[in-house]
């Protein structure tokens, strides 16, 4: 017993090849926590660009917008082929690939970033949440070089201890970044990956925390607890309602997505411009509300109760559907969650049968398990943002509900199928 013991300290805990790897994940999630900080006010920075410019001149969106798009898609062609979309699809696509660098590599991350900002500066309606998945995974990836160990530990720990550190970053919501990664990305879990991305996600998380402060993504909000019928009522309304409307967005994408591709490779920014064109003309009809992110319209429904015009969420449905197909960089996290703010404001003036900021966060998390079929992730993300576990309960009814209701539309993931997707076309080019 005491020669087996002392044989793994010595192979744990004085090994310098174990120190070696423990040194490149703590690396890792070290810049991981730095980039994503900055990532994260430089995309704030510009979701204000555009709407100062909006406000300036009301007319110039109407060619900024799409030929906005046009450069970026231009760019991402010309420059960082493998950018484009959300960045999840990719990092899920290459926990499957052999040839990694594909679409992990310092530069295609630093095209992302640039990329993402430029679009958002232009008004698209996407975020900074896969991009910064993408950006996490990379960069831990990229740490593979200051120590040799097995190249399936090496690809698995890497690659989710990154996304689970880039969600945990983008949203400061830790515990929804350890279980995106084993929800969305992971398959074959062991304990030894779940230690690895619970460190990553620490480590990046305090860094996160000691650069921007302690903060939640939609302020500090308390709808209190969850009492009477009315609200479970609401559960169903909130969860059958936004949890359709999720799918039909997933189902749209993936159906779109295929029957575009052929026009996308003949002319890409043909599409791109059409698309920016439909981008800015539902910023035409709501004041520009529709336009970029979407996170003051919902942090104004959670926190302040503003809720917005009745048809909100239907411009945002199509300027977020828009900005997607146009092929630019930009994930679906943040204008999910404000289609989902939406909707559960129109349900709210049609039938309160609870508290305004209560049938919100219902619909938010419903639709963002119908669209992404990430339950769990869904109503952890949003309890982490709002500082409230009053409505936990709720909240995974709500979007237990929505993900059943989305199967009627859309049964595949999303990011899986759009990973399989680029795993069939990298592997034909193989």
């Amino acid at each position: 017993m005491k020669t087996r013991r002392l044989r793994y300290i010595r192979r744990v805990l004085l090994s310098r090849r174990a120190w070696r790897v423990r040194g490149a994940f703590l690396l890792g999630a070290l810049a991981v926590g730095l980039v994503s900080s900055v990532f994260g006010v430089l995309s704030e920075q510009a979701n204000r660009l555009f709407a100062a410019i909006a406000e300036a001149a009301p007319m110039a969106p109407l060619l900024l917008t799409p030929l906005g798009l046009v450069l970026v898609v231009w760019l991402a062609r010309r420059f960082f082929p493998g950018s484009e979309g959300s960045g999840i699809n990719q990092v899920i696509a290459a926990l499957e690939l052999k040839n990694k660098d594909r679409f992990l590599t310092l530069r295609l991350a630093a095209g992302k970033i640039l990329l993402t900002l430029i679009g958002q500066g232009c008004g698209a309606s996407v975020g900074r949440e896969g991009p910064t998945v993408h950006v996490a995974a990379s960069i831990m990836y990229s740490m593979r070089r200051l120590a040799r160990f097995p190249a399936d530990y090496m690809a698995r720990g890497m690659l989710l201890a990154g996304g689970a550190a880039g969600i945990s970053a983008a949203f400061n919501t830790p515990l929804a970044g350890i279980i995106f990664a084993f929800e969305e990305m992971l398959r074959g879990f062991t304990p030894r990956l779940a230690g690895i991305v619970i460190l990553s996600v620490l480590v990046s998380a305090l860094v996160s925390m000691l650069l921007l402060g302690e903060r939640y993504y939609f302020g500090t909000a308390s709808a209190g607890p969850v009492q009477g019928l009315g609200p479970w009522l609401a559960v169903l309304l909130c969860g059958v309602v936004a949890g359709f409307a999720g799918g039909l967005f997933a189902f749209l994408i993936l159906r779109l997505s295929r029957a575009l591709a052929p026009l996308v490779a003949s002319n890409g920014l043909g599409v791109a411009f059409v698309c920016g064109a439909v981008l800015v003309l539902m910023g035409v009809l709501t004041d520009y509300q529709v336009m970029g992110s979407g996170y003051d319209i919902a942090r104004a429904v959670v926190v302040a109760g503003e809720a917005p015009e009745p048809l909100y969420p239907i411009y945002k449905f199509i300027a977020s559907l828009a900005s997607y197909l146009s092929g630019i960089p930009g994930g679906i996290f943040a204008p999910a969650l404000s289609t989902g703010a939406g909707i559960g404001a129109d349900l709210h003036r049609l039938l309160p049968l609870a508290p305004l900021d209560l049938m919100v966060l219902m619909a938010m998390v419903a639709y963002f398990a119908g669209a992404v079929k990430s339950p769990i992730t869904g109503f952890v993300i949003v309890m982490e943002m709002t500082n409230d576990q009053n409505t936990l309960v709720a909240l995974m009814a709500a979007a237990m509900v929505g993900y059943g209701v989305s199967f009627l539309l859309s049964p595949q993931p999303l990011y899986h199928s759009l990973a399989r997707v680029l795993v069939e076309r990298e592997e034909r080019r193989e």
